[in-house]
């Protein structure tokens, strides 16, 4: 199975960007969908973007929408958040996570990232 490790988050004033990326290792399939999902203090965890491997093809959460932008690499197998115009409210742990199924639910997703932390200061 797919093995992920996050890295790129930080501390940034709002309005910043900022690109978080998630490698994969291991065995993986031309169909596995890629997610985003955050989870911030006291709040249960939200579904962010995917994108679906082979095609490409992309889905985003109305909060995010315009702002952030989900991309990949097949080269590195590497999947990208590029996150604009930050808002203190976009502080969370950002996690990537890899699943057989195009869906906004965390739980069809089998593989997860370690988490890496976004905070947007004011």
């Amino acid at each position: 199975q797919v093995q992920l490790v996050e890295s790129g988050g930080g501390l940034v004033q709002a309005g910043d960007s900022l690109r978080l990326s998630c490698a994969a290792s291991g065995r993986t399939f031309s169909n596995y969908v890629m997610g985003w999902f955050r989870q911030a203090p006291g709040k249960e965890r939200e579904f962010v973007t995917c994108i679906r491997w082979s095609s490409g093809s992309t889905y985003y959460a109305d909060s995010v929408k315009g702002r952030f932008t989900i991309s990949r690499d097949n080269g590195k197998n590497t999947v990208y958040l590029t996150m604009n115009s930050l808002k203190p409210e976009d502080t969370a742990v950002y996690y990537c996570a890899a699943g057989m199924y195009y869906t906004t639910y965390s739980s069809n997703y089998n593989v997860w990232g370690q988490g890496t932390q976004v905070t947007v200061s004011s």
